[in-house]
């Protein structure tokens, strides 16, 4: 199999996703990055004819909802419903420091 994926495309995915890998750590993420990219034209390559789209499980879980509705195993999902949220003027009074729309905390990520 050939590797697919640059030494430098691993590089500038390390980049973005901030990491710092060793010299000695790039090929294994080179070989990682072209066997996840291998697998996904596997899937691409899947005749899906007839497949409906799904963009959430809901109506699937609601199917087997149903089917195990008194199993007890824990399966179900709560059920969804409007509640009314927190107050952000309270909380915002309970922050040790805001700007009054947002909190504000230490800068955690160096660059």
């Amino acid at each position: 199999m050939s590797s697919g994926v640059s030494i430098e495309e691993v590089e500038r995915v390390a980049e973005l996703a901030n990491l710092d890998l060793e010299a000695d750590e790039k090929p294994r993420m080179q070989r990682d990055l072209s066997a996840i990219l291998g697998y996904v034209a596997q899937l691409n390559a899947l005749d899906t004819t007839g497949v409906e789209p799904m963009a959430q499980i809901g109506e699937l879980l609601s199917e087997r909802q149903a089917a195990a509705a008194d199993a007890g195993d824990g399966a179900q999902l709560r059920v969804d419903r409007l509640r009314p949220s927190l107050d952000r003027a309270v909380v915002m009074e309970e922050s040790p420091e805001t700007d009054g729309a947002f909190f504000k905390t230490p800068k955690v990520i160096e660059r």
